[in-house]
């Protein structure tokens, strides 16, 4: 029996694909056009979003496919970022060669700590790895010689090629001055896409059948033969690995290290970024890292023109307690009305339109009247 031939009435799964490749190709340059328009304040939000979505890709690839829940992904990410501080002004280590080691030393962190990661599960990996944070906070106030304390260490800017990613030597691209933000900005781009890349073959690959499979029917898993236990200690290590380069690279965009910075408000934030996002997607990872990470600085910079929203340090509601307001309203809606987050809101507006569309095609043009 021959397969039916695919019209415009019956949807396939290589229809949309010239659109999502033109909604792509659109995309990169639009990011690519950013530097040489917007202002130092939105390349760097900008940058720190992509930071941002790098950790919570890593952290998606734990919680959302594979169903462990993480409080300790700042200590990965105070890791990757204190690492490439030490091992490249410390040891002297090339600056492209410190930042890879930084990412191979948290994934070791977490390899430490996966045997534990791949044993429990639920509320019991949650409360073990947010000790993680407390023993990072105490590591990183007391070993003043390694991190510098209370007040934290300077970052050495990235030199790759002879190329470096600072302010001087002075450059000028099409008559618009490139500093470091604008230089960061291209690297920050093909981290994050390579990031996005390598997670979406690992999702659409065996590993993330396997570790849906974990997530949905742990016991099934085990009956089919899947090594859940290992699959949940690689899963860990990968993810630390992510929550490295993040750290890495907010560490160049802030070219300071602190300990503040990497405390249990930032692994909420990122618990916040995927559930708002979406569970379990990339896309939905990089949605909800914009939509957590940009929301206090939008509302910093814009405190006075908004109700309600107190100038930092003027004794009301601050932007940054604003926020946590808002990401607390936005997972309460999410978890209610859009169990897949914003990304699947997107996905399923998609669909809808495009089933329109295919309905429009298919239809019978109106007989004309004589």
């Amino acid at each position: 029996m021959s397969e039916p031939t695919p019209t415009a009435a019956t949807p396939t799964r290589d229809t949309p694909r010239p659109l999502r490749a033109a909604l792509c190709i659109a995309v990169l340059a639009g990011a690519v056009a950013v530097p040489f328009y917007l202002e130092g304040f939105w390349l760097q939000a900008g940058l720190f979003a992509m930071s941002a979505a790098i950790g919570a890709i890593g952290i998606n690839l734990l919680t959302g496919a594979t169903g462990q829940l993480s409080l300790g992904h700042a200590f990965f990410l105070a890791v990757g970022a204190y690492s490439y501080v030490f091992l490249s002004s410390d040891l002297g280590l090339p600056t492209p060669l410190a930042a890879v080691a930084a990412v191979i030393v948290a994934g070791m962190s977490g390899g430490l700590f996966s045997p534990i990661a791949g044993r429990l599960k639920g509320a019991y990996l949650g409360i073990a790895t947010l000790a993680l944070i407390f023993v990072g906070q105490h590591i990183l106030f007391n070993a003043e010689p390694v991190t510098g304390g209370f007040n934290g260490r300077p970052v050495p800017p990235m030199e790759l090629f002879g190329f470096v990613f600072a302010d001087t030597p002075e450059l000028v691209v099409l008559n618009v001055p490139f500093g470091s933000l604008e230089r960061l900005w291209f690297l920050g781009i093909a981290l994050l896409a390579g990031a996005a890349v390598f997670a979406r073959g690992v999702l659409r690959g065996r590993p993330g059948l396997a570790m849906n499979t974990i997530r949905d029917h742990e016991i099934a898993a085990g009956v089919m033969g899947v090594p859940v236990a290992r699959y949940r200690a690689g899963v860990f290590v990968l993810s630390s690995m992510y929550g490295g380069l993040a750290g890495v690279l907010v560490a160049l965009v802030f070219q300071q290290v602190v300990p503040d910075y990497f405390g249990m408000l930032l692994s909420l934030d990122y618990l916040a970024m995927i559930v708002i996002g979406g569970l379990g997607s990339v896309a939905g990872a990089v949605v909800g890292a914009a939509f957590v990470s940009l929301l206090p600085q939008l509302l910093t910079r814009y405190s006075d023109a908004l109700p309600l929203v107190a100038e930092p340090g003027s004794g009301g509601v601050s932007p940054a307690e604003t926020a946590r307001i808002l990401y607390g309203a936005a997972v309460v809606a999410v978890v209610l009305f859009l169990p897949g987050g914003l990304a699947g809101l997107a996905t399923r507006l998609g669909r809808v339109r495009l089933k329109e569309l295919r309905w429009a095609k298919s239809a019978p043009a109106p007989a004309s009247r004589r």
